[in-house]
């Protein structure tokens, strides 16, 4: 599927966000507290848009029919990425194309971080092949949006917090907007293109 409109996302999201897939919180509440961390850390809006978005590949497996157990698809961040690609720009969809290659990095390059990861994010990380090689390694820090996705990752981590209280969805919606003017949708009121 590529979305047409911010408002399949937003669909998507309220009929699939209550789940928890593999984590204790759920859905929504991990994408809007890794929102809420990229607007703390003065993100460009491309950024917080694709932490809000990140996992949008799990919502889309859930809306098919799939299951953490038995997934349509096990490369979520991919199909979450090329999902978006019809709205946004690339420095919005190459961080979602990268963030599970960044948790496989960190887990390579920084010893303390494997003990920082959630139990979700550790049963993930092993479906998902384990910290990379070496060589996998000195590729993902040749790709330009490496640091982007090792940010995006980082906010992934810190936003599985119970209860905490953050900005709702609603208010991402004018970053979404403009995101879609940049790439080229039109932003009328009228009907027209992707923001009806």
């Amino acid at each position: 599927m590529t979305f047409s409109s911010i408002e399949e996302i937003l669909g998507l999201f309220h009929r699939w966000g209550t789940d928890h897939y593999d984590e204790d919180i759920t859905q929504l509440d991990h994408a809007l507290q890794c929102a809420a961390h990229a607007r703390a850390a003065d993100a460009p809006p491309s950024l917080i848009a694709a932490a809000l978005l990140h996992d949008i590949g799990h919502l889309l497996d859930l809306e098919a029919g799939g299951t953490v157990e038995h997934p349509i698809s096990s490369h979520h961040e991919d199909v979450g990425a090329a999902s978006l690609t019809g709205l946004f720009p690339t420095s919005v969809t190459a961080p979602i194309a990268l963030h599970v290659r960044a948790k496989r990095y960190l887990t390579a390059v920084e010893p303390a971080y494997l003990s920082g990861l959630s139990t979700g994010s550790l049963a993930s990380l092993e479906r998902q092949g384990g910290p990379l090689d070496p060589a996998q390694v000195a590729t993902f820090e040749s790709n330009p949006g490496a640091n982007d996705a090792c940010a995006l990752r980082r906010w992934d981590d810190l936003g599985k917090v119970e209860g905490l209280v953050v900005d709702p969805l609603d208010s991402y919606v004018d970053v979404l907007r403009g995101l879609c003017a940049a790439s080229g949708w039109p932003t009328s009121a009228d009907g027209a293109g992707p923001l009806r």
